[in-house]
């Protein structure tokens, strides 16, 4: 009973001292970085403790209040490895949910966003928590919209409206109440944006206003305001209510330039066309914001390539070619950047989202009109099939193991050491060259070696002759006798010999790539550098750096 006491007061008070440092700053605004040393010490704590729970908690709340986007996905790569070693599915679904927000929202790179998000969507399907699976499908949804399949993201982005809607009601805690109305009000936004993009305009002004009367009432969601600003803009466009688009859209634009570019460049766009009805100057202004944008950032909506069309129009109009030039050739940039998003993600988000859940409807179906023998037969089939991977894989683990070892034991038992210099003694060996020649090679190939002359990319024997004031056929005759293989062997070894030290003694070379690493050594190409490390050394580079890593705990 003594022994349960004090473990159970030794993690209240481990469960206070999160509390307290966490009490420090969780009340700061996104982005603030007066909130990072507390963070900090938060991520410490966790860490001594390994308190997998909390410091995957510690890890988002640095994701949360870092302003740099570079710091934020640094974060979430913590904050994965950190869901993994609690092996909470909820957890695991977080993390990668958070790294594919920031892809998206920080970066609008699609293709690693998708990655993140079908990840996090395998594990919220073994969670119970419902509010977790709802985000990952609103953000699904958002990237099904951005394809244009927009009558299947209406689907996602009804399901998130309903269950946000209904949820935030029954709930009485203030935080969870301010999650579920901002996931109804986002989800609200973008289904306005489907319904919008397939022409169902009642539906849009219909869903506006009932945002509007409620968002109205709230003191918070300024952003998510600015969202529904922007989309009445849009509408009252399209009913020629120009002057009330104009102030609408205004409204919208300091929100959406401080926190969502993409979204001001829309808003850019359609203030441009309404004020291009009665002040054509005023509106080709706000239609170059939204190219200065997407030179700034890459990136561009595809509904915003008609921008480029009316300007183009404009000054083809004018009969200014110069303009007209720069901004055909924008419109050739900018399709470059939808197609390449199109092109990669269209195929794949039905094939890895939608099949999956077809899939999985399809295998419940199967196990309940299927006869045990047959699912037995299925589970012993594949629990084979993962034994043999599994044992493949072991003896391969197994055997760079035992080759990375080897060649360790050297390292230690300096057996190559950085450069092995070898030094001639005089009438140990027979040589056609004279003593005082081979002398004086042995002190130039000594300076050679030392100074890491070998690292240059290109040198032939010619090359290194010139440079130590010999002939080839001296140099050749010296490096066959002394060095006991060929100029191109001899070199090769230095090269690798060298490589393989600073990968040994210096822990940033084992974040290189392949193509730094021969670059480093003077090695022509990546291939020949990953060939010669395992004709040398007997395991491949990249295998050679993930054990090394491994021993240094920096994976």
């Amino acid at each position: 009973m003594l022994l349960f006491f004090v473990k159970l007061f030794s993690q209240s008070t481990e469960q206070k001292n999160y509390s307290g440092i966490r009490s420090q700053f969780e009340n700061l605004n996104k982005n603030d970085i007066r909130a990072l040393p507390f963070v900090n010490d938060y991520i410490r704590e966790a860490k001594r403790d390994l308190n997998y729970e909390e410091l995957t908690q510690a890890y988002r709340d640095a994701v949360f209040y870092t302003p740099h986007a570079r710091d934020k996905l640094i974060y979430s790569d913590s904050m994965i490895y950190a869901a993994e070693k609690s092996r909470d599915n909820s957890l695991l679904t977080l993390a990668y949910l958070g790294k594919g927000i920031i892809y998206y929202f920080n970066y609008k790179k699609y293709e690693p966003a998708l990655d993140q998000y079908l990840k996090a969507y395998e594990y919220s399907t073994k969670t119970n928590d419902k509010y977790l699976k709802y985000k990952v499908i609103y953000h699904l949804g958002v990237v099904k919209s951005y394809l244009g399949y927009y009558k299947d993201a209406i689907v996602h982005f009804n399901g998130c409206i309903n269950f946000f809607e209904c949820e935030g009601e029954k709930s009485s805690n203030n935080n969870e109440i301010y999650n579920y109305k901002r996931g109804y009000y986002n989800s609200l936004h973008q289904m306005i944006i489907c319904h919008r993009n397939i022409g169902n305009l009642k539906t849009v002004d219909s869903l506006i206003n009932i945002g509007i009367s409620k968002i109205n009432r709230e003191k918070d969601f300024s952003l998510e305001r600015s969202y529904l600003l922007k989309c009445r803009g849009i509408s009252e466009l399209s009913h020629h209510k120009y002057d009330n688009a104009i102030i609408d859209l205004e409204s919208s634009l300091p929100e959406l330039i401080s926190k969502d570019f993409s979204w001001a460049s829309v808003a850019y766009f359609y203030l441009g066309k309404s004020y291009m009805i009665n002040d054509e100057k005023k509106g080709l202004m706000q239609m170059e914001k939204v190219d200065s944008i997407f030179n700034r950032h890459r990136f561009i909506l595809p509904e915003l390539r008609k921008n480029y069309e009316i300007l183009i129009k404009h000054y083809r109009k004018k009969k200014n070619v110069g303009k007209e030039l720069y901004y055909t050739n924008q419109l050739l940039a900018v399709d470059s950047v939808i197609t390449k998003n199109f092109t990669y993600l269209s195929p794949r988000i039905h094939k890895e989202y939608d099949t999956k859940a077809l899939l999985k409807k399809k295998e419940y179906l199967e196990n309940k009109s299927r006869s045990r023998l047959l699912m037995i037969i299925f589970l012993s089939m594949m629990a084979t099939f993962f034994i043999a991977l599994f044992v493949q894989r072991y003896k391969r683990e197994k055997a760079i193991l035992l080759k990375y070892q080897k060649l360790q034991e050297k390292l230690n038992g300096d057996a190559i050491g950085a450069i092995v210099i070898e030094k001639v003694v005089e009438n140990e060996r027979k040589s056609v060259l004279s003593p005082e020649v081979c002398k004086d090679l042995t002190e130039k190939i000594i300076k050679f070696e030392s100074r890491r002359g070998f690292v240059q990319q290109g040198l032939t024997i010619a090359g290194l002759a010139s440079q130590i004031d010999t002939n080839t056929s001296y140099l050749s005759i010296y490096i066959n006798e002394y060095k006991g293989s060929n100029f191109k062997n001899y070199l090769n070894k230095l090269r690798i010999n060298y490589i393989t030290e600073l990968l040994n003694s210096n822990k940033k070379f084992l974040f290189y790539t392949n193509e730094a690493l021969a670059e480093e050594c003077g090695i022509a190409t990546r291939q020949s550098f990953s060939d010669l490390f395992y004709e040398i050394n007997g395991i491949r580079p990249q295998d050679y750096i993930r054990k090394r890593k491994q021993d240094q705990e920096l994976l």
